[in-house]
């Protein structure tokens, strides 16, 4: 199963789909825990599925669901490294600029097509067509042309070096040209079947149904090229609301789902639960933030946005949203990775600097009411999140209350989550936003903060514009190198730092719960999800059966 190398929510138990009774047998020492085909596992998510073509999203929702279907040339093992996927093998010219790829033969889409090399052209002229929204057009921006050498070679030159070439293709789900063409020719991707009701992929599922906001119904794939995988069905439900999907883990309604950090510490430290449950932790991938529209000329000051930094006590939040588990953010690099700059400092809770800077910039007098006033209008903004997601209101809660204390108003509003994505995260259509960005195994953010990634389909969603993070973006990512892109993005990570387009909160360690009658499960720095095909149900604890 593909993992995610990009970039980054009350149903019953009948929302399972088909028919479906539950099995006698629950205890693991009843019988051989061996690997056994069959049973169903569901997954719950807060967040709407946005589309089924991963090239044309970038929520994670729609992403965990297009890891099912689709397949990358490559992607990511357990320890982070590249391995092979639906190639078996590549390599590299000595200038860095033709890179071969020899494909895995006998592989079919989910309709009996051959897969082939002329698939992967497809893929590379579907996502660089100019008619196509696909916020990933940029990794592909250097490719000069990609060439079908035989129904199993590929190869793909490049106008320069790119850092990021090999990984590039594992981010890159292979679409089918014997279904898509002519949507292709026509700039209607989006619009296609294979979007909305009949995705064809090559991957360790089939799609079966999809109902909005309710559920993704898959279905193991017979045929898949590295072998049929155990568990024969995946429901995907969405369940809008972190306390309901909690509710439903208990009453075993949800297989797997991530825990809150107060449930991890706090709800599920008791003998039931750790009966029935597995629970991980490990330092997750993405980083939670304050977002500003700039848009907005209060925002485009870059006074104003420091002073908002210095009125929130970063630790605070991470202290009393995630009890602690995960790690202040000083930038958009892992801390401990190579791309990350050790001496680069967050910004100090400070609300005195904060009122400063503040004044700096004009907000010097204040009304009746204690709000900041500037040419005749108060400093206040609407803060959205994501409806069900109680930490994120959570972090609106207390930045309202801290920005209160500098004397700005804001106005919180939660809103459902493919909503606040298509009317006003798209359309730019927001103040400010608490959201969370997720960051892939290689340090390239040139679709986040490069002035060009802007668009309403592109993932700039604050519309940053700086020559200097433009440039050091383009030598980072151009460079086959790794001390030359070090520099690059420290020195990135600096003026990030400095320039605070947004307010980078704090790294959060990903809590995710598994029913333990499934086996195979192998955490990892890649997280718990790269050999998914490979889990399985004994026999005697399989709870679903098809009837």
């Amino acid at each position: 199963m593909r993992t995610l190398i990009a970039m980054s929510l009350v149903l019953s138990l009948a929302a399972t789909g088909g028919c479906n009774r539950e099995a006698a047998g629950s205890d693991p020492s009843t019988g051989p825990n061996t690997p056994a085909v069959g049973d169903t596992l569901i997954e719950a998510s807060i967040a709407n599925v946005s589309g089924l073509i991963p090239t044309l999203t970038s929520d994670s929702a729609s992403h965990e669901v297009g890891a099912y279907i689709y397949n990358g040339l490559v992607t990511l093992g357990r320890d982070l490294e590249i391995v092979p996927e639906l190639a078996d093998s590549w390599s590299f010219s000595k200038d860095c600029l033709t890179l071969d790829f020899k494909l895995h033969p006998g592989v079919r889409w989910h309709d009996g097509k051959p897969f082939t090399a002329d698939d992967v052209v497809f893929t590379w002229e579907a996502t660089t067509n100019p008619k196509t929204p696909s916020p990933y057009r940029s990794d592909f921006a250097d490719i000069d042309k990609v060439q079908a050498l035989d129904p199993l070679t590929v190869r793909v030159i490049y106008r320069k070096p790119y850092a990021k070439a090999l990984l590039s293709w594992g981010s890159a789900s292979i679409l089918p040209r014997h279904l898509l063409d002519s949507y292709n020719r026509d700039g209607k991707l989006r619009e296609s079947p294979q979007n909305w009701t009949a995705p064809v992929g090559t991957g360790p599922y089939r799609f079966k149904e999809m109902k909005s906001g309710e559920k993704v119904v898959l279905v193991s794939n017979p045929d898949y090229f590295q072998g049929q995988p155990y568990i024969s069905r995946v429901v995907y439900r969405i369940i809008p609301s972190q306390a309901t999907i909690f509710l439903e883990l208990k009453a075993k309604g949800v297989d797997l789902t991530r825990l809150t950090a107060l449930q991890y510490r706090r709800q599920t430290d008791y003998p039931a639960f750790l009966k029935s449950y597995n629970k991980f932790r490990y330092a997750g991938s993405g980083y939670t933030y304050v977002g500003f529209n700039l848009k907005d000329p209060r925002f485009a000051d870059r006074r104003v946005r420091r002073a908002i930094a210095h009125a929130i006590n970063r630790q605070d939040l991470l202290d009393g949203v995630v009890l602690g588990l995960g790690r202040l953010a000083t930038g958009p690099f892992r801390p401990g990775s190579w791309a990350e700059n050790p001496n680069v400092k967050g910004i100090s809770y400070d609300p005195r600097k904060a009122a400063a800077l503040l004044a700096d910039a004009g907000w010097k007098s204040k009304n009746a009411q204690g709000l900041l006033v500037k040419d005749g209008q108060p400093f206040t903004f609407e803060l959205m999140t994501n409806q069900g997601n109680d930490e994120r209101k959570k972090i609106a809660e207390i930045v309202q209350a801290s920005l209160r204390e500098v004397g700005i108003g804001v106005d919180i509003r939660i809103i459902e989550w493919a909503s606040l994505l298509k009317e006003h995260v798209k359309k730019r259509s927001f103040d400010a936003l608490v959201l969370g960005w997720g960051t892939g195994a290689d340090p390239d953010q040139f679709v986040v903060w490069h002035s060009s990634q802007s668009g309403p389909d592109d993932l700039n969603h604050i519309s940053y514009k700086n020559p200097e993070v433009d440039q050091l973006l383009e030598t980072g990512r151009s460079s086959c190198v790794q001390a030359d892109r070090v520099k690059a993005y420290h020195k990135l990570h600096e003026v990030l730092a400095e320039d605070q387009p947004l307010v980078f909160l704090y790294w959060q360690d990903v809590l995710p719960a598994a029913s333990n009658r499934i086996f195979g499960i192998d955490p990892g720095p890649a997280g718990i999800k790269w050999n998914e095909p490979k889990w399985f149900v004994p026999k005697h604890l399989q709870r679903y059966t098809s009837g």
